[in-house]
């Protein structure tokens, strides 16, 4: 048996021709919006505290800024907003530069250098003795949205001295500080401002408490 070629109506032959213009043209213009739309770029920060005032006396002696540790939600780059009871979101495309671990930890060191709290003070991560080590560890630290009228950048670190020839390494001294930051807006800017206000603030208590602290006992 011959195949005979299968004929289509003139009308169903002018729909697929025009079934296949409109999806020419819908590819056209999607790719038209993907083109002519920007890609979200990321942006950065970094936290640079204002130089905390002198210290009213200098101990004797140097201090090494050890390990500041953050609690799981906030140990990434991301900033993070609370925006109900549960419910935290981190931002993608708004991050720190660095770890906020070591971001906290180098201004720590710089601000208590500053204020002149020890003859010496020694960096995170640096290879040297020191009399003293002070570590942290930072329990909140995000902008909290719950009350989008006025919202406020919420830091929490908890402070601990320790004598280096310690043993066992008990910490001589201990402190927890909390600082509540308003921001004009959740915007990523305000948000990182915020938050550079609140650890400026815990950074220069933490310089007159050590400075005032009894380190003789």
């Amino acid at each position: 048996m011959t195949a005979r070629p299968i004929s289509r109506p003139a009308h169903f032959l002018a729909r697929l021709t025009r079934l296949a213009a409109l999806a020419a043209a819908a590819a056209l213009v999607l790719a038209g919006c993907t083109l002519s739309r920007p890609s979200p770029v990321k942006q950065t920060f970094l936290l640079e505290p204002a130089p905390v005032a002198a210290a009213a006396r200098t101990h004797a002696g140097s201090l090494r800024v050890g390990m500041i540790n953050v609690a799981g939600p906030f140990r990434g780059k991301a900033l993070v907003v609370r925006e109900s009871d549960l419910q935290y979101a981190g931002d993608f495309y708004h991050e720190f530069i660095v770890a906020p671990s070591a971001m906290i930890g180098d201004a720590t060191a710089r601000a208590l250098g500053q204020a002149g709290v020890f003859t010496r003070v020694i960096p995170p991560g640096t290879a040297a003795d020191a009399d003293w080590i002070l570590d942290g560890f930072v329990s909140a630290f995000y902008a909290d949205g719950r009350d989008r009228a006025s919202p406020a950048a919420v830091l929490t670190v908890t402070f601990y001295l320790t004598r280096a020839d310690a043993l066992p390494a008990v910490p001589f001294w201990s402190r927890e500080y909390t600082r509540r930051a308003p921001m004009a807006s959740l915007a990523p800017h305000h948000h990182a401002a915020a938050l550079n206000t609140a650890l400026g603030d815990v950074l220069g208590e933490l310089a007159r408490d050590l400075a005032a602290a009894d380190l003789k006992k």
